[in-house]
């Protein structure tokens, strides 16, 4: 029985969750698990906090999986949720942010750990931690904008209709958040030219 469930579809998963199916919610669940926990994970930039946010999105989506009426992908209405979930956390408290330094530094029984030279090959490049670090630095509406449309994706309608804002304004949010990202990466660069 439990292969006949994993195999419908869908479409099949949210009629059934509709009324009142566990099964078929588990099955939603299965589906989208990885990228509600991606999205929260790149908008709040901390594990811990992106698997509450994940959760409070499934509970959301429990509670209002009969609102859908299939006007957009269920993908789309789900991910807006998702973001609103994100978003009503966000404006509630500033989320603490939590530097690699911060972390490798906190265990006083943990040998410290050192960093390896630089590459000659990378100078010059953007590395991943660098980008993550001015992405976090970014105000949250840029953030949601930046990564819902340079990393997940999404196209500026869609975005429009995820956040509530018009068109016009997710471009503008994506252009400053460009701008402000920019800026971050020189600073570093800057800085790191300073020490290194």
């Amino acid at each position: 029985m439990t292969d006949l469930k994993r195999r419908i579809t869908e479409t099949e998963a949210i009629e059934r969750a509709k009324q009142g199916d566990e099964a078929a919610f588990e099955t939603l669940y299965q589906l989208h698990k990885r990228r509600v926990y991606s999205l929260c994970l790149r908008m709040v930039s901390n594990p811990s906090q992106a698997e509450d946010l994940a959760q409070e999105a499934f509970l959301q989506l429990f509670r209002k999986i009969a609102t859908f009426r299939g006007e957009s992908a269920f993908s789309t209405w789900l991910h807006r949720m998702t973001v609103n979930v994100v978003l009503m956390q966000l404006r509630k408290k500033a989320l603490p942010s939590v530097s690699l330094e911060e972390t490798l530094e906190s265990d006083d029984e943990a040998p410290r750990k050192e960093f390896g030279a630089d590459d000659a090959k990378l100078r010059g490049s953007v590395d991943r931690l660098q980008l993550q670090r001015a992405i976090d630095r970014l105000p949250p509406g840029y953030r949601t904008i930046f990564v819902l449309h340079d990393v997940e994706g999404f196209e500026h309608n869609e975005i429009a209709e995820m956040v509530g804002c018009s068109i016009g304004n997710s471009k503008s949010q994506l252009h400053k958040a460009r701008l402000k990202l920019r800026d971050y990466l020189k600073f570093m660069r800057a800085e790191k030219a300073k020490t290194g």
